[in-house]
């Protein structure tokens, strides 16, 4: 496959994934950390690295803006809940391995 096909295929998956997550906003970044592994915020960072990689400034707030749809301050405020202590316990336990 053509490095070019290549690269339009991932970037379209990649929103894709920005759409489906905009569409759960119901799923707490805790319970993805949790299930996955990774959260809205390491997509926020990994794009960070990614443009720095490419000699573009993207400042976190800038990435957590294209990865959450929003200012980041307004989806929590909307969107995100207090964890549960079984959540925290979960994450604890993953991260103490």
């Amino acid at each position: 496959m053509a490095d070019t096909a290549t690269t339009n295929i991932e970037a379209a998956v990649f929103r894709r994934l920005l759409e489906h997550l905009d569409s759960r906003k119901d799923v707490q970044n805790i319970e993805l950390m949790n299930l996955a592994g990774f959260c809205r915020n390491c997509l926020s960072k990994w794009y960070m690295a990614a443009a720095e990689a490419e000699g573009v400034p993207v400042d976190y707030d800038q990435a957590r803006e294209l990865v959450y749809g929003m200012p980041y301050q307004q989806w929590k405020d909307q969107y995100q809940a207090e964890a549960t202590a079984e959540q925290l316990a979960a994450f604890a336990a993953a991260n103490a391995k």
